[in-house]
């Protein structure tokens, strides 16, 4: 019998036994490997996640991987055994913005596993089949778990459009600036910055492909074609529109606390600045991400600190929050 981890209600929650649920009708049942905690994990069980993006009592767990167990009718048979892993945006597929494949933009309103659909945090997960990406058979499941923050620097790559040569920079050295300094790497630049607050990210960054590294109160450069912004703090967005050349291209991830200093809007126009946003990733941005981890360029292993039991959830919470520099990514074990 797995277990699987039960938020009652903010900062209570217990670990009790799971029972699989069967697939339905499109649906498919997947044996979790691994699934990671994050930052909005901790929102949940604290109960400061906002109004609507939370439903209680709530199995966790948005970021996983495992094997597919069983499929429901109106699903291939080839699924089966298959390594995957799955979009949590439970998308409606029939509104203006899904059809438009902006699925995070869904008219519909707000569901996705592990915050108002049970997630992943248990033995098994059972979720519509058509949010699958199946992974290369050689995939190492323990990496894939990371896939899900991965698609949403995915989608940030995807937006900034770098091409071969250009000069480009990341802001933000934590696992979505890794995974953005990966995905840069990828598309071959003629020079890679990355920004972040303490010296302790420049070997992981540089091992990772930056060729260059600046702490963010250091004199920084500029000129920039493109810039993802992956720190979410408060100053990170001008920061970030500091490094870029006129008509320089800015991708902004990072969700600071409301009031944050904005960008000025004089300077976007007079240097004619592109300003894009993401916000989860839509399945263009998950495809892409499964593309590149199959192809050996994007590395998630070294981001894991952390491996711990199921049972130890609380535990494993408490690291997330601890603000240590040596705790990168935690999983947790079914």
């Amino acid at each position: 019998m797995s277990s699987q981890v039960l938020i009652e209600a903010p900062g209570t929650h217990r670990v009790e036994d799971h029972t699989p649920r069967d697939p339905g009708p499109g649906e498919a049942l997947v044996a979790v490997h691994a699934v990671g905690i994050c930052g909005s994990d901790r929102e949940v069980y604290q109960g400061n996640r906002p109004d609507g993006y939370v439903r209680y009592p709530l199995t966790p767990g948005h970021e996983w991987s495992g094997t597919v167990r069983a499929v429901g009718a109106g699903v291939p048979a080839t699924l089966v055994g298959r390594k995957v892993v799955g979009e949590g945006f439970r998308n409606c597929q029939v509104c203006d913005r899904c059809h438009a494949g902006e699925t995070t933009l869904c008219a519909a309103g707000y569901e996705e596993t592990g915050f108002t659909q049970p997630g992943a945090m248990a033995g098994t997960l059972t979720l519509p089949a058509r949010l699958l990406h199946p992974l290369p058979d050689h995939a190492d499941l323990t990496a894939a778990a990371l896939l899900e923050p991965a698609a949403c620097i995915a989608a940030a790559a995807l937006r900034g459009g770098a091409r071969p040569g250009e000069r480009v920079a990341v802001v933000g050295t934590g696992t979505l600036g890794m995974f953005a300094v990966q995905f840069l790497k990828a598309m071959s630049p003629g020079e890679l910055l990355a920004v972040g607050t303490g010296r302790d990210r420049e070997e992981p960054a540089r091992r990772f492909g930056a060729t260059g590294f600046r702490t963010k109160d250091e004199e920084l450069p500029g000129g920039f074609d493109v810039v993802i912004e992956a720190a979410g703090s408060a100053s990170a967005a001008r920061t970030a529109a500091s490094l870029l050349r006129r008509g320089g291209r800015l991708v902004l991830t990072g969700i600071p606390a409301p009031g944050a200093d904005g960008l000025d809007p004089t300077d976007l126009v007079v240097r004619q600045l592109e300003v894009h946003t993401v916000f989860g990733a839509p399945p263009d941005a998950w495809a892409h991400a499964v593309r590149v981890f199959g192809a050996g360029l994007l590395d998630p292993l070294p981001l894991v600190t952390h491996e711990l039991p199921l049972t130890e959830f609380s535990g494993a919470i408490e690291l997330v929050g601890a603000g240590d520099p040596k705790v990168g990514k935690v999983l947790l074990r079914p």
